[in-house]
C-alpha cells in the first residue's frame, strides 16, 4: 500500500475533491467558455449585426466561425480538465478524442460525462506515462482507450441522469416558480463565487427555462452585488475586476468574515423570485451561460440568445420592452441597490467593518 501512495505521489495522482471538485470543473468551464459560450457570441454578433465572415458558413462547410469552436467543446473540455490534473503533453493531447465521443455520447449530459470520464483517462494517462521506451504508443493508446471504452459504458447513463436532473429542477421551476426561484438563484449565485464552476453545473444539468433565468439572477446578485456594495474600498478596477469578472475574487474576505456574503445572497434571493414570477426570465440561449452572470456580459447574450430563437421559432412574438427592463433590472439595478443596502444595514450593525471586502 505504501509502494502504490508513493506511487500516485510520484505520478502527481491526488484524489481529493480540491483537485477534480475544483481544479477540475473550474478548468472544464474554460474550456466551455472558449468553445460554446465563444462560438456562441460570435454566431450572435454575425447574425444580429450581419457581419459576413460570422454569419455565412466557412469554406463548403454548413458552420460558421462560431459554429467550428461550439462543435470542438467536447475535445476543449477534456484538455482543459487534463491541464488542471497536470497531464503530460501525450496525456493532454489524447484526450482530445477522449471529449470528443464523451460529449457526444452523453447528449445532454455531456460537460457532466465528460468530466468524470476525462479525470478517469487523466490518471491512467498520467499513471502509465514515461513508464516504457514505447511511451509514444503506450500513453496515448492507453488513454483513449481507457476514455472512449469508459465512455462507451457511462456516458450515456450519466448525460441521462444529468438531464433528469435539469429537467426536474426546470419542472420543479415551473411547477413552484416563487420557492425554487429562491433556492435556484442563491444556489447557483453562491456557487459562482465559491471555487467551483456555476456555469459547469448548469451546463452538466443542461439548466435553461425560468430555471435558467433563475440561475442568471443569482449569478448577476453575487458579482454585481460584491462589485456595488465595495466600490468604496476597490473603486473602478475592482467594479469592473468583480462586475463582469467574477465574484470568487472576495472569497478570501469570506473565510475572514462570513458576514459580507450575506448581502449579495439575500439579494439573491430576492431577484430570483422576481426574474421567475414577474418577468417570467428565461434561458433559452446555451445552458452554460445561465451560470456566467455578467460575466463578459454571456449571462445577458445568452437571454437575448434566447430571444431571438424564440422568435424565430414562433413560440415568442417579439422581443419586448418589458423583456428589456426586466433583464436590466435583474441583472445589474436590484443586485446594486439591494446588496448596498443591506451591506449599510450590515455597516451599522457592526458586521462589516472598513476594510472588510477590500480586494488584495
Amino acid at each position: 500500500m505504501n509502494k502504490f501512495k508513493e506511487f500516485l505521489k510520484r505520478k502527481d495522482i491526488e484524489v481529493s475533491a480540491k483537485r477534480y471538485g475544483i481544479d477540475a470543473l473550474g478548468a472544464m468551464a474554460q474550456g466551455l467558455f472558449c468553445t460554446l459560450l465563444i462560438g456562441t457570441i460570435l454566431n450572435t454578433l454575425g447574425t444580429q449585426f450581419h457581419i459576413g465572415f460570422l454569419a455565412n458558413p466557412v469554406g463548403t462547410s454548413n458552420l460558421t466561425i462560431g459554429g467550428f469552436a461550439s462543435a470542438m467543446v467536447g475535445p476543449a473540455m477534456a484538455a482543459a480538465i487534463g491541464y488542471a490534473l497536470h497531464a503530460s503533453p501525450m496525456v493532454l493531447f489524447s484526450l482530445i478524442p477522449v471529449g470528443y465521443a464523451t460529449n457526444m455520447l452523453g447528449g445532454a449530459g455531456g460537460p457532466l460525462a465528460v468530466l468524470v470520464v476525462a479525470i478517469v483517462a487523466s490518471e491512467f494517462g498520467k499513471m502509465v506515462s514515461k513508464e516504457t521506451k514505447v511511451d509514444i504508443l503506450v500513453t496515448p493508446i492507453v488513454t483513449i482507450l481507457v476514455g472512449v471504452g469508459l465512455a462507451a459504458l457511462i456516458a450515456k447513463p450519466i448525460g441521462t441522469a444529468a438531464s433528469a436532473v435539469g429537467k426536474l429542477i426546470m419542472w420543479a421551476t415551473d411547477l413552484q416558480p416563487f420557492l425554487m426561484g429562491i433556492l435556484v438563484s442563491v444556489i447557483v449565485g453562491m456557487a459562482l463565487t465559491l471555487p467551483i464552476s456555476s456555469a459547469a453545473i448548469c451546463a452538466a444539468l443542461s439548466l435553461t427555462g425560468l430555471a435558467g433565468g433563475a440561475a442568471v439572477a443569482g449569478c448577476c446578485a453575487q458579482m454585481i452585488g460584491f462589485a456595488a456594495m465595495s466600490y468604496r474600498e476597490n473603486k473602478v478596477g475592482g467594479l469592473v475586476s468583480q462586475g463582469i469578472g467574477t465574484s470568487m475574487l472576495q472569497m478570501p474576505n469570506i473565510v475572514k468574515n462570513p458576514k459580507i456574503w450575506i448581502a449579495p445572497t439575500l439579494a439573491s434571493a430576492i431577484t430570483g423570485p422576481l426574474a421567475t414570477c414577474l418577468f417570467k426570465l428565461r434561458m433559452n440561449g446555451p445552458a452554460v451561460s445561465s451560470g456566467m452572470g455578467t460575466c463578459g456580459f454571456v449571462g445577458q447574450i445568452g437571454v437575448y440568445t434566447g430571444w431571438v430563437n424564440d422568435v424565430a421559432a414562433g413560440t415568442k412574438a417579439a422581443i419586448t420592452a418589458f423583456d428589456w427592463i426586466g433583464l436590466v433590472l435583474i441583472c445589474f439595478v436590484l443586485p446594486a441597490a439591494l446588496s448596498i443596502l443591506f451591506c449599510e444595514i450590515e455597516r451599522k450593525l457592526g458586521w462589516i467593518k472598513e476594510g472588510d471586502l477590500k480586494l488584495d
